[in-house]
């Protein structure tokens, strides 16, 4: 394709730096803006950085945003809006479509409007209401909070117990603990099953013939122990639009198209052999999923965003197999620690043992004189990646990468993918949701 000019724009957090290295590196002319001061030298020696993305809207070909904030009070969903009406290919959200990800009772609500199948749950916006409902109707349920402090990891909480009653002693900590911050929750039917995002690229228009599926390993630990992140690694593969999608985004089609949205849209659901039960939308790009894609999508992958933003159906080759990615992370990860990162990971070096880059992609990275180095304050420097025939070739292609790294303190999980070996595919195709 012929050279194109890239604003990025991260309004929040800076989540959206290996993509647009990933299109400077095709050729693209490209301009980065990182709204938050503290993660301003993120990409710093990767990609061209301006201060003012507003003086590049008209400069720019194509706008990504990468994110659904723009402070609290005002959604890029809205902005991207307002610029596509001006006649800019944007790829971003709408007010509405943010607002799937901001009010999951909304959400839910969006899904049962369109007759796609969705789990028992209630909103609640006092403690003792949701406690008193899970003593009523005992049962394991998952807390899901909503509004500013959702994005608070470690407080979405899944329940154990059949009668409900570990569920009923987090309610009441969170109570003593989050009562001035948590303004709501969502209390979600436990459902057993394999969990599987599905993830669509919609045009404005369609969703493309390519779906993405992932499997998000969002615990710390590896055996899916230990707090919770936003997310610790991802394994996924392609494939066509089958019941999976069909019994999903495939009834939403029309509403995204009334919406105009573009870009990438992700719904994470349970599965078993009685049906297919939603659990909450990501209608942004998922991180660290993004940076697997692109390491999958193996034409351009400027072309494809291009595409998309203006509307065109891309011709894209994605790799035929699976694909995993592994956060490696520094402490105090998924803290805020201000002290321990400075004292164990703020500047940190990453050092690779081979001249290879392949499967090494960014997050909070900056280039200083060369030498790869953490930036930001966030302890996630990087993600690797492996792609294979089968999901262990993959496993084994990401890790022998990460022995070729060397980073003090760094650290991160051995079993991204494993799930899938160890029976989730056989599950998935014994139910019939991988067919044609």
């Amino acid at each position: 394709m012929d050279t194109e000019r890239f604003l990025f724009v991260s309004a929040d957090a800076a989540l959206i730096t290996d993509l647009a290295w990933q299109v400077h590196r095709e050729g693209h002319d490209v301009k980065y803006h990182i709204e938050a001061e503290s993660d301003r030298e993120i990409g710093d020696g990767f990609v061209p950085k301006v201060d003012d993305w507003r003086a590049e809207v008209e400069w720019a070909d194509v706008i990504v945003f990468d994110d659904i904030w723009v402070g609290s009070d005002i959604g890029t969903g809205e902005i991207a809006q307002e610029l596509r009406e001006r006649g800019k290919a944007v790829v971003g959200g709408t007010p509405n479509t943010d607002h799937l990800e901001e009010d999951r009772g909304y959400a839910m609500e969006v899904l049962e409007d369109h007759g796609v199948n969705t789990v028992e749950h209630h909103i609640f916006h006092d403690f003792d209401a949701g406690i008193q409902h899970v003593q009523e109707n005992p049962a394991p349920y998952v807390i899901k909070p909503l509004g500013e402090v959702q994005n608070v990891k470690r407080l979405l909480y899944v329940g154990n117990e059949d009668d409900g009653s570990d569920v009923v002693e987090v309610l009441r900590a969170y109570k003593k603990a989050w009562g001035h911050r948590m303004k709501g929750f969502q209390l979600q039917r436990k459902v057993e099953g394999v969990e599987i995002a599905i993830c669509g690229f919609f045009n404005g228009n369609e969703f493309i013939d390519q779906v993405n599926f992932n499997f998000e390993h969002k615990k710390l630990f590896p055996g899916n122990i230990g707090p919770q992140t936003g997310e610790m690694g991802t394994s996924m593969f392609w494939g066509g639009q089958n019941k999976l999608f069909k019994e999903t985004f495939g009834k939403l089609e029309d509403w995204l198209a009334n919406e105009g949205y573009v870009g990438s849209i992700d719904i994470n659901c349970i599965v078993n052999e009685n049906g297919i039960y939603p659990l909450e939308f990501t209608p942004r790009f998922g991180y660290p999923t993004i940076a697997l894609q692109e390491e999958s999508i193996e034409s351009s992958t400027g072309a494809f965003f291009s595409d998309l933003a203006h509307g065109n159906e891309p011709d894209v080759d994605v790799h035929n197999g699976y694909q995993i990615a592994v956060r490696v992370v520094l402490p105090p990860f998924p803290f805020d620690d201000e002290k321990t990162y400075d004292e164990n990971s703020r500047n940190a070096a990453v050092v690779f043992e081979t001249d290879s880059r392949d499967g090494i992609h960014l997050e909070d990275a900056k280039k200083v004189d060369g030498q790869w180095r953490a930036a930001g304050d966030n302890g996630m420097p990087i993600v690797v990646t492996g792609k294979g025939d089968t999901m262990q070739t993959a496993r084994e292609q990401a890790y022998d990468r990460i022995d070729d790294i060397v980073m003090p303190n760094m650290y991160y999980r051995d079993d991204i993918g494993e799930r899938w070996v160890d029976g989730d595919g056989d599950r998935l195709q014994a139910w019939g949701y991988l067919g044609p």
